[in-house]
């Protein structure tokens, strides 16, 4: 590992995975590297899970809280989860383990918008970190680190960190070195600067992490790789939806608010998300550019064709295909591609400034266009608002994207009124679904209304949706954004109760999946 740990001071800490999870105490706040799976630590999550286990048996059993960067992988949340190990996680999560436990009330999660995590955690809302334990993909001899394949909130978990646990993971390609741009020029109020970034290619900080070396108690030595999750094929909702997206983007061309290299994409991860990249990568556009978290397969893909000039992110999300393609041409896609600190790729001033196109997924929607992002009949989350209301809120346009049922057709993705709302009808553009788009911007309520019953309910529900609005604008208390509170969450208490929204029994309907 001399390689890879060229600063002997550090290579003389290096330690067991099992020694270094013995560093972490009861009740200590933890921070982790990680963000969608790419760039969490592999060995001491699985350790200290062993020794949660162990100490539970024993009738003295403990748990930790988890920050990271977003959402991470078996090997660190399903891990701690399926031990009890975690009392608080935040911000982001996507384990299955661990969201049932969130589910059940073991857990408390507090899920916030990526880009107010930094400035939480330096202003004290989590209290004090104990520990910080963060993948890296090696160490210089003056101390400074190689980022690994996402960078996330590292920069804040080693500032503020009382302790650090480093694992250096020699799977992750030595190339990393150079891919990074850590900037460290924010500050909190009064004190800030204007953030010296106009395009999403520029460079405004350096390749590498600091840290101050006396806080290292332990450095692991790993070579295992991210979680690489395989991307399905879009299917035809998706393909639909994307036909939709790129109709109106032509459209808004020839309107002049747009021209050829469109503007900066952000881009949530998924089927949809792909779908909408590969349907880029065949309508002859060239030199787009990305500014957004997390660069997916079709983004590659969208680089190696030209299409996309480059990508700015924080974070990788690749399949293990995508990553063999990633290794294999690295040296390519080294100049295209920068990843940041997450407080830097969702900061609001640069989503403004740069004029992003957002485009993200979400549960529901309702007729005046409130979003769900998270929550399933308002109270069971899912994974999280991750840095979507980042982008929705500061973004150019603000393009929320879902099929029109899920379930087989048992819930429908259009409602009286949503749930949860993550982001107001006010965050709101553009709602695309396979049965078409409603390009909100410049109506009123009623209006926008009427469009998404008419261009994205699925058939099933338009009638029902359509019955409700007219009655509301009869008989609701107000007449400027009408509804019917007795019946508003009726669609949601109806699937609680026999497992669909529809009047009708499930096989009687039609309708995709979700």
């Amino acid at each position: 590992m001399q390689d890879r740990i060229r600063n002997a001071d550090m290579f003389n800490r290096l330690m067991s995975a099992e020694q270094a999870a013995g560093l972490i105490k009861p009740g200590m706040t933890v921070a982790m590297s990680g963000f969608t799976g790419a760039g969490y630590p592999k060995a001491v999550p699985q350790a200290l899970a062993a020794r949660m286990e162990a100490a539970a048996s024993a009738g003295d059993p403990f748990r930790i809280k988890v920050l990271t960067g977003a959402s991470t992988a078996p090997e660190l949340d399903g891990a701690l989860a399926k031990v009890n190990g975690m009392e608080l996680r935040l911000p982001y999560q996507s384990d299955p383990a661990l969201r049932e436990r969130i589910n059940n009330g073991e857990i408390d999660y507090i899920d916030m918008h990526l880009s107010h995590v930094a400035q939480h955690t330096w202003s004290g809302f989590f209290g004090n970190i104990d520990v910080a334990v963060i993948e890296v993909a090696g160490v210089l001899e003056d101390g400074r680190l190689i980022p690994s394949s996402s960078v996330g909130n590292n920069k804040t978990w080693l500032e503020q960190a009382d302790k650090v646990i480093l694992e250096v993971n020699r799977f992750q390609p030595a190339g990393l070195e150079g891919m990074h741009d850590i900037y460290y020029g924010t500050a909190l109020p009064p004190d800030r600067k204007p953030i010296p970034l106009i395009r999403p290619d520029d460079r405004i900080g350096e390749p590498y992490l600091r840290v101050d070396p006396a806080k290292i108690v332990a450095v692991v030595a790993t070579d295992a790789p991210d979680r690489n999750s395989p991307f399905s094929a879009p299917d035809e909702a998706s393909q639909r939806i994307a036909g939709h997206l790129l109709d109106f983007f032509t459209n808004e061309i020839k309107q002049g608010r747009l021209t050829k290299k469109l503007l900066p994409l952000q881009s949530g991860v998924g089927n949809i998300a792909n779908a909408v990249l590969a349907a880029l990568s065949e309508s002859g556009y060239e030199d787009l550019t990305a500014y957004t978290e997390v660069i997916q397969d079709g983004m590659l893909e969208l680089i190696r064709k030209g299409v996309l000039k480059m990508a700015s992110a924080t974070s990788f999300s690749l399949s293990a295909a995508g990553m063999k393609e990633f290794n294999n041409n690295l040296d390519f896609y080294r100049t295209r591609i920068l990843l940041r600190p997450q407080e830097i790729s969702n900061h609001p001033e640069l989503i403004r400034r740069l004029g992003c196109i957002a485009m993200n997924g979400m549960i529901e929607a309702d007729i005046y266009g409130n979003v769900n992002s998270t929550h399933i009949a308002g109270s069971k989350v899912m994974n999280g608002i991750g840095g979507s209301g980042d982008f929705a809120r500061n973004g150019w346009l603000s393009i929320f994207m879902s099929p029109s049922t899920a379930k087989a057709g048992s819930i429908s993705g259009i409602v009286p009124m949503v749930s949860h709302v993550d982001h107001t009808e006010h965050d709101t553009m553009v709602i695309v679904t396979e049965q078409g788009l409603a390009d909100l911007r410049g109506l009123a309520p009623k209006q926008r209304a009427q469009l998404i019953i008419d261009r994205c309910t699925h058939p099933d529900y338009r009638p029902m949706l359509q019955d409700y609005f007219d009655r509301a604008k009869r008989e609701s208390y107000g007449k400027h954004t009408p509804h019917l509170l007795n019946e508003a969450l009726s669609w949601h208490q109806r699937f609680i109760e026999t497992g669909s929204m529809h009047h009708h029994p499930v096989g009687a309907l039609s309708g995709g999946t979700r």
